[in-house]
């Protein structure tokens, strides 16, 4: 859930469910990757299905469909508008802009004031870092829920060494390679990892939903002792060791306490992250010392070196099967394991390390009436399926999975999308029409797409049920938050999020575990470099409803 401000997101796939609506024709039909559920309770799910590693031998592999159509000069009904906004001068309006975006106005008031003064969801401007770690941080600016999507086109957009925007972090922090982040769908390597992730998690799904209950119920436990002894408890640090022991034990089949690494995991991929982003970071230092601290200069990746070479033996040590099957498509074992630790530490580690206590900020603020609908359907639900949590006893829980899906959507765990235009292109808006040139920088900040309030109804509000139903379904396309619609499926040909179903799922698990357990809770909210920070203020164990 990210990954983390960055472009791509929690990289591991979960099973491959398939959910055909009855109300639909074939070709309509939402075909979901790891798609636990879709909203309607007609939807079927198999656990047994696998994604394929090969296409047929007897034809080539289709190309997936273009997830965003680009009009032509010629076929837009909208007026074309030059784009308006200034990057300023060199090093001196990058500087600038990014005291707005860190200091003076912030991420949010940063682009606000641009769209009113220029009158467009669509401009021109700089993103961080800027000098003297990126010295080209000229970007379009897309805002609007209609534009956003050709970020996901690849056939229009290129994403090489664009999966933190305007800079990238130096290969030494992965081991000298360009993982699969970084990496544009046209270059050889993408599809093999792509594909090796995707084997990864098929071969290993059994293991997924009995391990993230043994996982969290320990998380559970502490939140509950915590509280007895200091009246309060923090979420996101046993969150962050429930979450690693999670992916290691279904992923791995092993118990990170039991090994040299111990319970250090989180710390060492909080400090390794911290290289890799810290460009693009608000930690809450004073402004000047901020500002030439982590922003001005790359951060050493040797002061990092031996907290990475931990996390690479312990996931090297017990990622045999895995290295094994990148040796047979043609991935070093080498590479292979760097691409572990990322697509584990990175990528998903960092998405539950944000997804879950936003998740967690706007339930607690909705307050006891949503609760009490939660447990209420969710028990209900888990009583006729002998209380055993099942892929089909999730899809029969349709409030449980839209406040998920409403949770992705009003606070995705990576805000930005980048690309970089491979032709020149006609860019839509809801009001104009811009011409983008080939090479140019193209921007997304997703918040502002997925409260587009021409697309999404109260967009500013956290409304649980919003993806309920039949019209709740048709507003799925407009969640974006894999770096591509949540109707659509990663493969080998886009950077949809190799993991977007796997995360879908652990954050449905996260949900019935807890209100199984619980009526009710109370939290405090802080801020954090990444996501929100969660106090627990109290916790009304469950009661029969």
């Amino acid at each position: 859930m990210a990954c983390c401000s960055s472009s791509s997101s929690l990289a591991f796939p979960a099973l491959q469910p398939k959910f055909p609506s009855s109300q639909r024709s074939t070709s309509e039909s939402i075909v979901i990757s790891t798609r636990l559920i879709n909203v309607r309770p007609v939807i079927t799910a198999s656990v047994s299905e696998r994604p394929s590693v090969k296409p047929p031998k007897s034809r080539p592999a289709p190309a997936p469909p273009s997830p965003v159509e680009i009009v032509t000069q010629s076929s837009t009904k909208l007026p074309i508008r030059k784009i308006p906004g200034d990057c300023g001068l060199p090093l001196i309006g990058p500087w600038k802009d990014r005291q707005d975006y860190f200091y003076n106005q912030g991420k949010e008031e940063y682009f606000k004031s641009r769209i009113q003064k220029y009158h467009s969801t669509v401009f021109r401007t700089n993103m961080p870092p800027g000098p003297f770690i990126s010295f080209n941080p000229n970007v379009i600016v897309l805002l609007d829920g209609k534009s956003f999507p050709v970020l996901f086109d690849v056939s229009k957009v290129e994403k090489k060494d664009l999966f933190t925007g305007t800079f990238m972090p130096s290969t030494e922090l992965t081991g000298g390679y360009r993982v699969l982040s970084y990496l544009d769908p046209s270059e050889p390597n993408h599809g093999k990892l792509k594909k090796l992730l995707f084997f990864h998690l098929s071969s290993r799904r059994d293991h997924v939903i009995p391990e993230f209950h043994n996982s969290y119920s320990e998380l559970f436990d502490g939140l509950e002792d915590q509280l007895s002894t200091n009246g309060k408890a923090n979420f996101n640090q046993g969150n962050d060791q429930a979450a690693f022991n999670f992916l290691a034990r279904p992923l791995y089949g092993v118990n990170p306490a039991d090994t040299k690494l111990g319970l250090d995991g989180p710390k060492l991929i909080g400090k390794w992250v911290l290289f890799n982003l810290h460009p693009v970071l608000r930690l809450g230092l004073p402004n000047g010392i901020e500002d030439l601290l982590i922003h001005t200069f790359r951060l050493p990746p040797a002061l990092v070196k031996k907290d990475y070479q931990s996390l690479y033996n312990f996931f090297y040590e017990n990622s045999n099967f895995v290295l094994e099957e990148a040796e047979r498509i043609g991935i070093s074992r080498d590479e292979a394991c760097h691409n572990l630790v990322f697509a584990t530490c990175f990528n998903s580690f960092g998405g539950m390390k944000i997804l879950f206590p936003n998740m967690m900020k706007w339930i607690g603020r909705a307050g006891v009436k949503l609760h009490t609908q939660l447990a209420q359907e969710i028990r209900s639900v888990l009583k006729s399926f002998d209380n055993k949590i099942t892929m089909r006893a999730l899809e029969n829980m349709p409030l449980m999975k839209s406040v998920v899906y409403e949770a992705l959507r009003i606070e995705p765990p990576v805000p930005a999308q980048y690309g970089r235009a491979k032709k020149d292109l006609i860019i839509e808006s809801h009001d104009a029409a811009f011409k983008v040139k080939e090479g140019e920088l193209i921007f997304g900040f997703q918040p502002f797409a997925t409260k587009d309030p021409k697309i999404f109804h109260r967009s500013e509000e956290f409304v649980p049920d919003r993806f309920v139903g039949e019209e709740g379904e048709k507003l799925l396309k407009h969640v974006l938050w894999s770096n591509g619609p949540e109707t659509e499926s990663p493969n080998v040909h886009n950077k949809q999020c190799a993991g977007k179903d796997f995360v879908v799922l652990v954050s449905r698990l996260l949900l019935v575990e807890f209100f199984q357990r619980y009526d009710s809770f109370d939290i405090e909210v802080g801020a954090s470099p990444l996501g929100a920070s969660v106090t627990v203020t109290s916790l009304k164990r469950a009661t029969t409803l």
